[in-house]
């Protein structure tokens, strides 16, 4: 098992007073050559919005883009036609393929938004523009890890790639195991929440673990804990 291990305060980070921001991997204005990317993962942003704000429309193509609430509504509109409230326990993907616009802002008046939004390479270029969103009940992931992103899985949220995101909520003390999909793919573990150890590695808050070159990822929580998983192909090129 290889890791690579991004701490929550190394993050890039971005005030703009509506919003802020922390980056996981360079983008806009923070740019890090060593947190280009992690395989097929392009960009993880932990984004807080005002009451009453967002970002208004604008155009992507041939990105996967995956929003999960932490806290809050966001409003999502786009040129498919959809005008969906994303919530807490939501998880939403948009295939930008050949090309739309969208916006995305606080559904709120009273109280701020908080949301991981999450760039992946597609596997396919150019495909129809495409959008999904499901809920997913926090007891199936319960001292266990509940798949919500997936190309295989019709219970899953579809994805135009060889990609997997699964969530877990631990009870401190518990242990889970994440067994990898494909040989040869990586995993990035986000700590939403708590404090877990994987491989020895302590990890608080907010942290981010890429993990290479192993078939299954034993996590145990020192504390109370939310955490991510995103399984992707370990694509070589630079982008």
């Amino acid at each position: 098992m290889k890791t690579i291990l991004h701490k929550a305060n190394e993050r890039g980070h971005a005030n703009h007073g509506w919003l802020d921001s922390y980056h996981s991997f360079s983008f806009a204005q923070y740019y890090n050559p060593e947190k280009m990317h992690f395989g097929a993962l392009r960009v993880l942003n932990d984004d807080t919005v005002k009451a009453g704000y967002g970002f208004g429309q604008h155009p992507h193509d041939n990105m996967e883009i995956v929003s999960i609430p932490l806290h809050g509504d966001l409003a999502h509109k786009d040129s498919t036609g959809r005008d969906k409230i994303i919530r807490q326990n939501d998880v939403q993907i948009m295939s930008a393929g050949s090309g739309l616009t969208h916006s995305e802002m606080n559904a709120n008046k009273d109280k701020e938004v908080k949301f991981l939004q999450i760039w992946v390479f597609p596997k396919q270029q150019d495909i129809e523009p495409r959008y999904e969103q499901k809920t997913f009940e926090p007891a199936d992931r319960q001292n266990k890890i509940q798949t919500v992103v997936a190309p295989d899985d019709s219970s899953a949220v579809w994805i135009n790639q060889d990609a997997w995101f699964s969530l877990g909520n631990l009870d401190k003390g518990s242990e889970a195991t994440y067994n990898l999909k494909k040989e040869g793919d990586g995993v990035y573990l986000f700590v939403i929440e708590g404090e877990v150890t994987v491989d020895g590695q302590k990890l608080n808050k907010r942290d981010g673990l890429g993990i290479t070159e192993t078939q299954a990822v034993k996590i145990s929580a020192d504390s109370n804990a939310e955490v991510l998983f995103i399984e992707v192909p370990m694509l070589k090129a630079a982008f």
